[in-house]
């Protein structure tokens, strides 16, 4: 959910060609960094392929006084995709995977089941029919660090019917890439974590990355999240194997600069030089501004992703006509309003391409959005109070009028709460528990906003009623 809304941010940026505007990336950060909140970061460019700057800034934890360094790994979230498909693209020019196939080819699973017709393009292009919704909705049953954890969890997906018609319409989701790291495990004989390490990782010389395998490493940076204004540290909760495909590679940000060169070199390597370039161009039609595990945009040649975990956040973007890049891992996700970490990530990498970046304008809808749900629970709480101390108004209500004064405040609650527990984790995409892991402080202030409400009408009433029947 939260890479989806950085995606839009990012997809509204003027990204335009230009002279590097003034100013260092360090100033940048010196600009930036206070507003987001974000304890930690760091940074790597890439110019005419070759690694030209890795930075700093910042700790590993609040308040632990350990400074991050360029040997301090991040969760990268959802560039991990590119990963991914990078692994499913290998399997293809190896003649063990075709990209036209389709996933019940090669996952017994999907046999004779809705989603077996999908292709394996339509599932790195984000066209396979899957919402983002199925994507972020988890298998509870399923311990996500078991060795067989991504295993099982796509086989209790496997009879899932996609949202919309593959092939037709792209929506982004995570389910998507959980398919392909299974499809990656089945083909190869190797689970995810074995071959993209001995296949990517070791290859392109990432010697201080990793995959997700459900344990904390000490080169980690610890995960914040925002809590009404600031940010709260995560306590123990690494990224697990079942979701490794989709958002698992731990690295440095200095390692990322090197797979950006191996994407950048047009040279025969881990992949091939056609191959790569196959996945920084349009999937198909349906799929215009999607590669394969890469965003696009073919007006100015951008090729880019961000990434959002628990606790992190990331930007890669890249030019390839002109073998740029650049890198920025936080160690926060930003939050609603306050702390968002979108404007430092971008303006950092903006700096590094000397692309022109106009920032993301005002925040003030989503800082009144954010005050307004934190305020209605103590609102319905002061409401109940009064209803109490004007117990006798409300008891003396009668007639059609009075009725309806009564009971239209619980109707109009209960729809609020209907819409805030049901409608809104539609529209982000994202059950509650899972957004909760993202942004807690929004969803307890959502929660809060649609019980207290419930309970404030419910009050009004039991008032009401109750002390007329004592009357009678």
């Amino acid at each position: 959910m939260r890479h989806l809304l950085a995606v839009l941010a990012l997809g509204l940026v003027s990204v335009l060609p230009g002279s590097a505007p003034d100013g260092s990336i360090e100033d940048v950060i010196d600009h930036e960094l206070p507003a987001s909140g974000v304890p930690g970061l760091a940074y790597a460019v890439v110019a005419d392929g070759e690694t030209t700057a890795v930075g700093t800034r910042g700790v590993v934890t609040i308040g632990s006084g350990i400074d991050v360094t360029p040997d301090t790994t991040f969760v990268i979230g959802s560039i991990s995709k590119s990963f991914t498909a990078l692994a499913v693209m290998q399997l293809v020019e190896a003649g063990d995977v075709t990209l036209d196939g389709a996933i019940s080819q090669y996952l017994d699973k999907f046999s004779g089941r809705p989603a077996g017709p999908v292709t394996i393009r339509q599932l790195l292009s984000h066209t396979s029919g899957f919402s983002t919704l199925q994507g972020n909705s988890s298998t509870a049953s399923v311990d996500p660090n078991a060795p067989d954890a991504l295993e099982r969890s796509v086989d209790a997906r496997a009879g899932e019917v996609p949202a919309g018609r593959p092939g037709e319409t792209w929506e982004y989701s995570n389910l998507n890439y959980q398919i392909l790291g299974r499809l990656i495990e089945a083909v190869s004989g190797q689970d995810y974590q074995t071959y993209v390490t001995a296949h990517i990782l070791e290859p392109v010389g990432m010697d201080h990355s990793f995959v997700a395998d459900g344990t904390t490493h000490s080169s980690m940076a610890t995960g914040h999240t925002p809590w009404f204004g600031t940010k709260r540290p995560l306590t123990d909760s690494p990224p697990g194997r079942a979701t490794a495909p989709q958002g698992g590679i731990i690295a440095t940000a200095g390692d990322l600069a090197l797979y950006m060169q191996m994407m950048l070199n047009g040279q025969d390597d881990v992949l091939s030089a056609a191959g790569k370039a196959q996945m920084m161009r349009p999937a198909s039609a349906a799929s215009p501004g999607y590669g394969l595990g890469w965003y696009l945009d073919p007006g100015n040649g951008s090729v880019w992703h961000t990434g959002s975990s628990p606790g992190f956040e990331s930007l890669a973007w890249m030019i390839p006509a002109q073998k740029k890049g650049a890198v920025v891992l936080v160690n926060a996700v930003g939050g609603i309003g306050f702390g968002e970490t979108t404007e430092l990530r971008t303006a950092i990498a903006a700096r590094a391409l000397g692309v022109d970046y106009a920032g993301e304008g005002s925040r003030l809808p989503q800082k009144a959005l954010f005050i307004g749900l934190v305020l209605l629970p103590v609102v319905y709480l002061l409401s109940m109070i009064w209803a109490w101390r004007h117990r006798a108004a409300i008891r003396a209500k009668s007639g059609v009028a009075g009725r309806f004064s009564l009971w239209f405040p619980l109707l109009t609650t209960l729809a609020a709460a209907g819409f805030i527990l049901v409608l809104v984790p539609r529209l982000f995409g994202s059950p509650l528990a899972h957004l909760s892991l993202f942004l807690p402080d929004f969803v307890l202030a959502l929660v809060a906003t649609a019980v207290t409400g419930v309970l404030w009408a419910a009050f009004r009433l039991g008032v009401a009623y109750t002390g007329r029947s004592r009357t009678v």
